[in-house]
C-alpha cells in the first residue's frame, strides 16, 4: 500500500467521525432540546445516530 493511499483513508476516518459526531449532536439537541444529553450522543457519534433511524 502506497504512503498516499494511507493518508487518504485516515482523513475519509477523520471526517467520518467529525461529521457522525455533528450529525448525533443535531439530531440529539432536535428531538431532546437538552444541551447535555446533545454532549453524551455526540459522544456516542455513529451508534447513536444508527440507533435512532433504528427506532424512529
Amino acid at each position: 500500500m502506497s504512503r498516499g493511499a494511507t493518508y487518504v483513508r485516515k482523513e475519509i476516518v477523520s471526517k467520518g467521525v467529525g461529521f457522525g459526531s455533528a450529525l448525533a449532536i443535531a439530531i440529539s439537541f432536535t428531538t431532546h432540546k437538552s444541551i447535555l444529553w446533545a454532549i453524551i450522543h455526540g459522544f456516542f457519534s455513529w451508534f447513536y445516530v444508527i440507533y435512532y433511524a433504528l427506532t424512529r
